[in-house]
């Protein structure tokens, strides 16, 4: 007994160097941000600033020129992009599943969207994207269809965007789901074969249900690094998220409040109704999982 609590006191001891760090680094930014909320700064962090309350809560919420289209705008990307990458990602995932003569390059292949920073690969959709010289619209030429504006619209931004966002992060859902399928044991999907259940039988009861916790983590990890996506539509669009703020989310509205506007106390609020709304996300995603798994 003596040993087990010595024992237990030394990893509290060992643990408390990592445990300082990260309430210095995480709970510190945390707070000051929610103070910050609460006081009409504007022009500077601190010189001179009042306490009001919740009031720029308020003026967030009532705010359906930029707040609200921008909640709209993160749901949307995030929704349709972590979608459309979790459905890609299954499927190559079960295409890689089986091994084959040059598995080890096509893995290699799918991992390099993800060795550049977002800022890069914006630069490089740029191009691809150009309307004048961009080879996008060189290849639809060759296929009799107009060129298209692509990010100089207001109306395809968003979506091009979404497409890009899924070039990029697909790969890591398949690989995460790749993992997860290896680890499944191979007897109930054989059994399944033998009474004569087809492919999609197979996948749809026996292989799905023993994913779905490996699906869910991945899920939840994807639609959290979604809904924070700034980098590209800065990379791409610019301050602001384009002329007509098509593609303002709300880190980018953030942004704006912060260094275009300076209005310190209303972009602190707004950081927190965000962070709010990821845990929210990622609460009900949680749930979710546990209830797939049950």
């Amino acid at each position: 007994m003596r040993f087990e609590q010595s024992n237990r006191r030394l990893r509290w001891l060992m643990l408390s160097p990592a445990l300082a760090f990260v309430g210095l680094m995480i709970v510190f930014p945390l707070l000051f941000t929610l103070n910050l909320s609460l006081t009409d700064a504007f022009g500077a962090v601190n010189a001179g600033n009042r306490y009001t309350g919740g009031q720029n809560y308020l003026d967030a919420l009532g705010d359906t020129r930029r707040f609200w289209p921008a909640v709209w705008r993160t749901v949307y990307f995030t929704i349709g992009a972590v979608v459309i990458e979790t459905i890609l990602g299954l499927a190559i995932a079960m295409l890689l599943r089986k091994p084959f003569r040059g598995m080890r390059a096509v893995r290699s292949v799918l991992m390099v969207p993800l060795l550049a920073t977002p800022v890069a690969i914006g630069i490089l959709w740029l191009l691809i994207l150009d309307p004048t010289n961009g080879i996008a619209n060189h290849l639809l030429g060759q296929l009799g269809i107009a060129p298209q504006e692509f990010l100089g619209s207001v109306g395809q931004s968003l979506p091009v965007l979404m497409m890009i966002d899924v070039w990029q992060w697909t790969p890591m859902m398949a690989l995460l789901l790749l993992a997860g399928l290896s680890t499944l044991p191979e007897e109930p999907e054989e059994a399944a074969r033998v009474d004569g259940a087809s492919a999609w039988q197979r996948f749809r009861f026996v292989v799905l249900p023993a994913l779905m916790t490996t699906l869910m983590t991945a899920l939840v990890l994807r639609a959290v690094d979604a809904l924070k996506t700034f980098d590209i539509f800065l990379a791409t669009k610019g301050p602001g998220g384009g002329s007509d703020f098509e593609v303002e989310t709300l880190n980018v509205y953030a942004y704006g409040l912060t260094f275009d506007y300076q209005e310190y106390g209303l972009a602190a609020a707004v950081l927190v109704l965000f962070t709010l709304f990821i845990i929210g996300v990622v609460v009900l995603l949680r749930r979710r999982s546990r209830k797939a798994s049950a």
